[in-house]
């Protein structure tokens, strides 16, 4: 049995441990093998009220677990701060680590695992808002907002809450390989996993543009990714000067104009490609990229994987 252990907390973030726990056991029902052992573990054995509100049992007593485990997992929620102030709980998970295969945090259990030690000097992520924070606190973590999940070495940090089943996935893959970790994530209705560095919160869901021609022209894009999208053309449309809408990106978008249509193009290529068998062609002439070749290379490029190998995952 391959033991996992995931650590909670008071006011720990209910989906943070469900994502990993429900996760690892589906793929026992689909050739792990061998199979996880999942406990999950709370000072004292005592169950915690979750952020939720919902109470969640304990099934084991973090001072009694002893390794050698394969997976300490530490969970994240709006108790990580106090949590994180436990010398207790630190010091226990600080115990298990040593005889740990690997480590982890999902969410803002990053904070729990940097008072550990086991961060520093190594390269991080965390929940995109809670990002800053962590960075402000340790500044020996090179803490990085955008990847849904980091691998370094032995110790793997992931974004807010749902990346940990990214992070879950990338972990049976790396277990029982590619068709264990596919069969599970279909059972789960999801496609296989996100590449670790895709950006944690998509363009089409952060706040929206101003009204008023920012906002018009956002929706422009959006709507028309084969036009001529390029900075001149845009501030012609918005009947402003090119230096001054360059201007409008960056205050209310943070990203320059043509930053905006790559990132955007790029979104877009990304659903077709999960949700549609349309030909490599096809997919770069509807998003604006023309030839198949330029789609490869900036998708390749933003996501550190080939258009083809992404499609193959979903």
């Amino acid at each position: 049995m391959r033991r996992v252990v995931v650590v909670g907390y008071p006011a720990a973030e209910l989906l943070d441990i469900a994502c990993v726990t429900s996760t690892l056991i589906m793929s026992n029902l689909f050739g792990a093998a061998p199979p996880y052992d999942v406990s999950f573990a709370t000072l004292g054995g005592r169950p915690v009220v979750c952020a939720s509100g919902l109470t969640l049992a304990a099934q084991t007593v973090l001072e009694h677990e002893t390794g050698p485990l394969d997976t300490l997992i530490i969970a994240g929620g709006i108790g990580c701060d106090d949590a994180a102030g436990n010398p207790l709980l630190i010091a226990h998970v600080r115990r298990l680590a040593a005889v740990t295969r690997r480590v982890a945090s999902v969410c803002t259990g990053a904070s729990v695992l940097a008072e550990t030690g086991l961060l520093d000097g190594r390269r991080a992520t965390t929940h995109w808002w809670h990002a800053p924070r962590l960075a402000a606190r340790h500044p020996q973590i090179t803490v990085d907002s955008d990847p849904i999940f980091i691998r370094d070495g032995a110790v793997a940090t992931s974004a807010g809450v749902t990346a940990a089943l990214d992070l879950t996935l990338a972990f049976i893959e790396e277990d029982h390989g590619a068709e264990v970790a596919r069969t599970t994530s279909r059972h789960l209705v999801t496609y296989l996993q996100r590449p670790g560095n895709q950006a944690q919160m998509s363009m089409f869901v952060k706040p929206p543009a101003p009204d008023g021609p920012l906002s018009t022209l956002t929706a422009f894009i959006g709507a028309n990714l084969c036009d001529d999208l390029s900075t001149p053309a845009l501030a012609r449309r918005a009947g402003t000067s090119e230096r001054h809408l360059t201007r409008l990106f960056v205050k209310h978008l943070g990203s320059s104009p043509a930053r905006y249509v790559r990132e955007a193009r790029l979104e877009a290529a990304a659903r077709l490609l999960e949700t549609t068998d349309l030909t490599m062609a096809v997919i770069a002439q509807r998003t604006g990229f023309g030839r198949a070749e330029s789609l490869r290379q900036a998708f390749t490029s933003r996501y550190g994987i080939a258009p083809s190998a992404f499609r193959k995952s979903r």
